[in-house]
């Protein structure tokens, strides 16, 4: 693991991390996943892209997962939603997100601009996919950093 890389893993909460994603889908139907990936040469949306289908963030029963794909090395962010959930949202939603996360990230806090991320993608799936009876949970909660992750 890069040094980059290992310094954002140290300081990011993985738990609160964790537990703000379970929240935000006990209210919705919705699936969040958050990957950090390992240093690489190349470009990140494509990057992000690949992880988006290797976790699986495609496949969920609605169509509505989303994925926080971090390159600490390049300083990077991309915020990710599937057809579903981007087809309900309004223009430049996206992006405003990764201002909210990026923005937590510049004051040194990496965990409260993931938490405030997290949670304004939470409002918009709680508005469009509220949680259904037998809803089960999709994907992994746990932030993924570098592993290969489902198939």
């Amino acid at each position: 693991m890069f040094v980059a890389q290992r310094r954002l893993c140290r300081s990011i909460d993985q738990d609160r991390v964790r537990k703000a994603i379970q929240e935000a889908e006990g209210l919705s139907s919705g699936e969040i996943v958050v990957s950090v990936a390992p240093y690489f040469w190349g470009d990140v949306p494509k990057a992000a892209r690949r992880a988006f289908e290797r976790l699986g963030v495609g496949r969920t029963r609605r169509r509505n997962g989303v994925l926080f794909f971090i390159v600490p090395s390049r300083r990077r962010l991309v915020v990710l939603g599937d057809e579903g959930i981007h087809a309900r949202v309004e223009p430049g939603f996206w992006d405003g997100v990764v201002a909210t996360v990026t923005s937590g990230f510049r004051k040194g806090d990496f965990s409260l601009g993931l938490l405030a991320g997290i949670e304004a993608v939470a409002a918009v799936l709680r508005a469009h996919f509220p949680r259904e009876p037998g809803d089960v949970n999709e994907l992994p909660d746990e932030p993924d950093f570098g592993s290969k992750g489902p198939m």
